[in-house]
């Protein structure tokens, strides 16, 4: 059962993208208001403010944890996301190549400038199925990938 929930375990899965630079922007903002809040908690009590820290420091570290382990990858049998840190969140989600629509991500000015895109592996029978995922570095090239091996397995008949 660990097997079947393991990242990229198996030697023909390839990596595509994770999540870019950006999506760490609300952590940052996070620490600046953590500040703010550890500065007002000093006022109050040095106790108070250890335990502003200590609460602080395993928020930040969770969500950077959280943010690292997202990460989209196919292999033989569909497009794949692996995510989450702790065991009864950790898993693998995806959409077998018979069952995907059309890989996709999202255009405009701000994910060109930072190169952070939406991606969407759209799921041929219900929306429920489809892969959503925000802020991923190497998105468009992603989908590039995806819709270019979509196609070849389309053309060489393998999904029939």
């Amino acid at each position: 059962m660990e097997h079947d929930n393991s990242p990229i375990s198996q030697g023909h899965a390839v990596p595509l993208c994770h999540k870019a630079w950006t999506a760490y922007i609300s952590c940052v903002l996070l620490v600046v208001i953590m500040i703010f809040v550890l500065r007002l908690a000093f006022n109050y009590s040095e106790l108070a403010a250890a335990g502003v820290l200590a609460v602080s420091t395993l928020l930040i570290g969770y969500r950077v944890l959280l943010i690292r382990s997202v990460q989209l990858y196919y292999d033989d049998v569909g497009v794949w996301v692996y995510s989450g840190i702790l065991p009864w969140q950790r898993g693998v989600r995806g959409v077998k190549w018979r069952d995907m629509d059309e890989a996709t991500y999202v255009t405009g000015f701000w994910s060109w400038l930072l190169r952070s895109y939406t991606v969407r592996v759209g799921h041929r029978f219900t929306r429920e199925g489809e892969i959503l995922l925000t802020k991923m570095a190497r998105g468009k090239q992603a989908v590039t990938i995806l819709n270019e091996r979509h196609q070849q397995l389309i053309r060489s008949g393998r999904l029939a």
